[in-house]
């Protein structure tokens, strides 16, 4: 099972080593920064975790843990 208190680990980890604010990346993507705190207790919905995803540029899986390959499979 996946532990939302470690995706918002990751999330904020990967923003950092991007340089990128939590609170400017929620913005742009429309989303409110108290989901961050929200992740402490509940699972972020899959199309919210894909717009993150999208915006620091690696995959869900990398969020979620299921790979240590930060890359994401780009169609050609």
């Amino acid at each position: 099972m996946y532990n939302s208190n470690n995706i918002a680990t990751v999330i904020k980890q990967v923003a950092k080593s991007k340089n990128i604010v939590i609170k400017t990346m929620l913005s742009d993507i429309g989303l409110g920064y108290n989901m961050m705190s929200n992740m402490k207790t509940s699972m972020p919905k899959a199309d919210n975790l894909a717009k993150i995803a999208d915006y620091l540029d690696c995959s869900v899986d990398y969020l979620l843990g299921r790979t240590d390959v930060i890359e994401v499979n780009k169609a050609e």
